[in-house]
């Protein structure tokens, strides 16, 4: 006869194996994605189970292999799943890479996965590369300033139509080559104008003569017209420069006078210190007249008539000086 305990004995037992089908089940569905094989197998993709569980064992989610691969097909694109796969692991963009392919087919663009994984892997936009190979973009470049020959600037602005050059997209220079490209040949067309008016009187010449340098070479894209948007006239800089100049030559005069007028009142001040040096040693030399004249009465070598002689001729020669002097005067009135 069955008893409780038999029948809670059972009920758990049963509890528990339901517990690990569940487990089961779950990790089977985990790591086997049968929504996403049935998926794929009613769009005309053929993948194995095998090939799913595959992916996530080398830690690859399958919708981001397979739903791509969908796509591919549907749009009649005969797309290996191990390139995909293995473009996945080296870190591009699948979706991108697919776009590109479709686009490139509905436009009649020789594009095939291998050429469009490279672009992808170089850190381009490989899908808009094609949308720009339809449809050319056009690349608008700053305000460039350049000075013609009689000095006066010239401010221009471009703009710039390219298409993407499929081919050199891998290790081709990108837009801010080309907008400094264009900037050099329009500094480089308007320095050579003799005049400023003749580049505003014919604008295409800038255009004409930036086209024939070939500014395309080496570059991700194709050149296909280039149109001044904007011209207009600057500074005269030819003025700026002379009055510069002049300032210039100005403060550098003044500072030559500055010397000279430096150098000259140092001579001065040398031709006055030297003056009084004389008059030191002509005062030395009158102070010791006295002494010389009482050693002369003493040692009896001159006698009181002479020194009164000698008195008369000094006031008559100082006489003879300010009768002479007086009379230039009156000469020179």
């Amino acid at each position: 006869m069955t008893t409780v305990t038999d029948i809670t004995t059972n009920w758990i037992g049963f509890l528990f194996i339901a517990i690990i089908v569940i487990i089961v089940i779950s990790l089977f569905f985990r790591f086997v994605p049968v929504g996403l094989w049935v998926t794929a197998y009613f769009s005309g993709v053929k993948v194995s189970i095998g090939t799913l569980v595959g992916m996530r064992l080398r830690r690859v989610a399958p919708q981001d292999i397979i739903r791509p691969l969908i796509k591919a097909t549907k749009a009649g694109l005969d797309i290996d799943i191990n390139e995909l796969e293995a473009h996945y692991l080296a870190g591009g963009d699948i979706n991108q890479v697919i776009d590109a392919l479709i686009a490139a087919q509905r436009a009649n663009i020789d594009l095939v996965f291998k050429q469009a994984a490279a672009i992808d892997l170089a850190g381009r936009n490989v899908f808009e590369a094609v949308q720009v190979s339809v449809n050319p973009k056009v690349i608008e470049t700053p305000v460039i300033a350049a000075m013609a020959m009689n000095g006066i600037e010239v401010k221009a602005r471009a703009k710039v139509t390219v298409r993407a050059n499929i081919e050199r997209l891998v290790g081709g220079a990108g837009e801010e080559t080309i907008i400094a490209r264009v900037g050099e040949g329009i500094v480089t067309t308007v320095g050579s104008a003799a005049k400023h008016t003749d580049v505003l009187e014919n604008p295409d010449s800038i255009s004409k003569m930036v086209l024939k340098k070939g500014l395309d070479s080496g570059t991700a894209f194709e050149i296909l017209s280039i149109d001044i948007a904007d011209i207009d006239v600057g500074r005269n800089i030819g003025a700026s420069l002379q009055m510069e100049q002049a300032q210039a030559d100005k403060n550098i005069a003044q500072a030559k006078a500055e010397e000279r007028r430096s150098m000259a009142i140092a001579q001065e001040q040398e031709m006055i210190a030297e003056v009084q040096k004389m008059r030191a040693r002509v005062v030395e030399a009158e102070a010791e007249v006295p002494l010389a004249l009482a050693e002369a009465f003493r040692s009896g070598n001159i006698g009181v008539m002479d020194y009164y002689n000698m008195k008369n001729i000094n006031a008559d020669t100082k006489m003879r000086n300010s009768i002479s002097g007086s009379t230039e005067r009156e000469s020179d009135e």
